[in-house]
Order: C-alpha cells, then sequence, then structure tokens
C-alpha cells in the first residue's frame, strides 16, 4: 500500500472505533447497572437502552451514505460525530432508564458508518481494499473485546455516568483526525450520485446486507444475557469479567488473522466467510445445549470473536467491491442500515425474548438466523478484484 492508503486506512480505523465504543462499552456492564435505575428491573427496557443506539442509525444510515455521495464524506462524517456527542452528554446525565434510552437514540444519530467505508473505499486501489477495510473491521472488533475487559474496569472507577462522558469525549477527538489526519477525499460524481434502485436490485449486496443485519443481532441479543451468565452460572463478579473476556479476546485475534490472509491472498474469501457464519451456529447451538458454566462460557464467547472479527473483516470489503461505483456510498449507506436494525432489533427482542421466554430462547432465535445466512451464503460468488487504482491512491 502507498503511504496515503496506509494513512487513510489507520486514521479511519480509528474514527470508526472511537465512535462503536458508544455502543460497546455500555455491553458488558449495562444490563447488571440498569437495576440501579428507576425503570431498570424491566428487561425489555433494558435491551431497548443497549440496542436503541441501533434505531437512529437504521433510519439515518441510507440519507448519510446519499448524502455522502452527493455532498462529500468528510462534512456527513463530522456532524455526525457532533450529533454522537451531544447523546453521550444526554446519557450522562440521566437519572432513569428512559432518559438513558433517550440519549443513546441521539448517539445513533450520529450514523457516520456509511460514509466512513464510502471514504475508505475512495482512498484506496481495489487490491488493497480487503486490507483497509479488514483494518476498519477488526477495529471494531479491537474496540469490542477491548471493551469486554475495560468496561468492568472503568466501570468501577468512574461509574456509567463517567463512561458515557468518556466516549463523548472520544467522539469530540475523532473530529481532529477527520479534519487533520485523514487524506483529503478525491472528487465525486455528484450529478450521478447513487441510486437506490442499483442496490436493491442486486442480489450479491442484498445477501450481505442481510448477513451484516444478522451479526450485529447476535452480537447484541447475546449482551444483554452474557454478564447476567458470568455472574449467575460462572460465579464471576462483574470487576472480574475480564478474566474470561481477554484471553477470548486474545486467541480469537490470533486466529482472526491468518484467516483474513487467507481469505484475501489465498483467493478463499468465500470459504473463510461461510467458514465463519457456520461457527456463528455453533457458538449459538452450544450456548443453547451445553450450559452456562464459566469453562463452557469461555469457550463460546472465544469462538463467537473469532467469527465476529472475521466477518467484520471481510464483509465492508465485498460490499465495496460489488457496489456499482456510481453508487458506493449509497449501497454502504444500505448495508450500515441494516447493520444497525440489528443492532437495535437484537437489543430489544433479545431482551423481550429473555423476559418471557427465557435465555435459551435467544440462543435458539439467534442459530435459526445465523443457519439461514449461512444457506444463503452457499450461493454467493466472491466479489472480483478490479484493477483499476482510485485517484486519490495514485
Amino acid at each position: 500500500m502507498t503511504p496515503a492508503e496506509r494513512r487513510a486506512g489507520a486514521s479511519l480505523a480509528a474514527i470508526f472505533a472511537l465512535r462503536m465504543l458508544g455502543l460497546f462499552l455500555i455491553l458488558p456492564v449495562f444490563s447488571l447497572h440498569a437495576h440501579k435505575l428507576p425503570g431498570g428491573d424491566d428487561m425489555s427496557l433494558v435491551g431497548l437502552a443497549i440496542g436503541a443506539y441501533g434505531l437512529t442509525q437504521a433510519f439515518l444510515q441510507m440519507p448519510y451514505g446519499v448524502a455522502s455521495d452527493r455532498f462529500g464524506r468528510k462534512p456527513v462524517i463530522v456532524f455526525g460525530l457532533v450529533l454522537f456527542a451531544l447523546g453521550s452528554v444526554v446519557a450522562a446525565l440521566a437519572a432513569s432508564i428512559q432518559i438513558v434510552i433517550v440519549g443513546r437514540v441521539l448517539q445513533g444519530a450520529g450514523a457516520i458508518s456509511a460514509a466512513v467505508t464510502a471514504l475508505a473505499a475512495d482512498l484506496t486501489r481495489d487490491q488493497h481494499r480487503t486490507k483497509v477495510m479488514a483494518m476498519i473491521g477488526s477495529s471494531i472488533g479491537l474496540v469490542f473485546a477491548l471493551s469486554m475487559v475495560a468496561a468492568p474496569v472503568l466501570y468501577s472507577l468512574i461509574g456509567m455516568d463517567g463512561i458515557f462522558w468518556l466516549t463523548g469525549a472520544l467522539a469530540l477527538a475523532a473530529i481532529g483526525v477527520v479534519l487533520y489526519v485523514v487524506p483529503a477525499a478525491p472528487a465525486l460524481p455528484r450529478a450521478n450520485g447513487g441510486r437506490f434502485a442499483d442496490v436493491l436490485r442486486d442480489g450479491q449486496l442484498m445477501r450481505l446486507n442481510f448477513g451484516v443485519f444478522v451479526l450485529h443481532l447476535i452480537q447484541t441479543a447475546m449482551w444483554v444475557l452474557v454478564p447476567a451468565a458470568l455472574v449467575a452460572g460462572g460465579g464471576l463478579p462483574l470487576p472480574e469479567h475480564w478474566k474470561v473476556y481477554l484471553p477470548a479476546v486474545v486467541l480469537s485475534f490470533a486466529l482472526m488473522v491468518p484467516a483474513v490472509i487467507i481469505a484475501e491472498k489465498g483467493g478463499r474469501m468465500k470459504t473463510i466467510f461461510s467458514t465463519a457464519v457456520g461457527l456463528l451456529v455453533v457458538v449459538q447451538a452450544g450456548l443453547y445445549a451445553f450450559g452456562r458454566s464459566l469453562p463452557a462460557l469461555g469457550l463460546w464467547l472465544t469462538l463467537f470473536f473469532v467469527a465476529f472479527n472475521v466477518l467484520e473483516a471481510i464483509l465492508p470489503s465485498w460490499i465495496s467491491r460489488v457496489a456499482p461505483p456510481h453508487a458506493k456510498g449509497t449501497a454502504l449507506g444500505l448495508y450500515n442500515t441494516l447493520q444497525s436494525v440489528g443492532l437495535f432489533l437484537g437489543g430489544a427482542m433479545g431482551g423481550w425474548i429473555a423476559e418471557h421466554y427465557g435465555s435459551g430462547a435467544v440462543n435458539f432465535a439467534c442459530g435459526l438466523l445465523a443457519v439461514i445466512w449461512l444457506l444463503l451464503a452457499t450461493s454467493m460468488n466472491p466479489p472480483v478484484r478490479r484493477a483499476v487504482a482510485s485517484a486519490a491512491a495514485r
């Protein structure tokens, strides 16, 4: 990669990572913290607070993606980061779970994922795009993993309001990265802005979109249950949950890196992709059938992290390589919309199902969705690498 491509990948991954902290840092602790808030004993409200972030994301990813095609990537990204920081302030000051939900909804209004990934695609040549998308996807996995380890410690030191203040400050820091570190974006063909119909007609894109929906639904649904499971089934108090997350995360990254290399350089993207989706099925079946003891939870969480990190690296690269060039922001907008719908429904439905049918029903529902995704993935064609270089990478 050229120096500009490396700088683009690293800086955009940092922006993505700083923003995703707003979601992930609350996952390991909020379901237990919520009991201290008025209304926090209702698991449906707890799940809604976790997933509400995805609600406004779902409504706004497409407009942000289309706007980035027409008005430029950087202005859209900065605007979204300002809204995210404002939502963090509301959540930090919340005195009830309902106000936390309001703050989470406002955080989600900073729906910059499509614009960030579209800018990454603009700034990199096709033959290096999977590497850059892997940097961004891996940053999501890394922040997710870091959050699992750091959140219990941060919660014990600064509380939930401190975590929200921290994520707001990091969002403001990300604005500086956008303005002063990310390379200048190439000119966009604004007169030929992305056409939504072109994206909807593409079967490959729609199957990838369904996949990211399922992946993030499973992610948030699981973390409605995992903190309490580690306490009840594993006998592990909240400040010590990092003892499970840290080895699981380290091992998952050790396995993820060679898998992504094989997918790209070995030309086996579809094989690695399908294997990772199949691993999601195995994790949900294991959680459903083989109990919630501490060793079992450690195993299933490790396997989940492996699958999640691999898929987060491959999915956006695949989308950017098969999307129509004139509608890349629009395609990534729809992709991130369905990602956000998954985040919202995973929290909301996960909490509702757990409240009415128990935790096993959550794993069964997630496993069923993963099976459907696996069946759809078997009929996909691996992306064809294009040799055309982007203007910014030359």
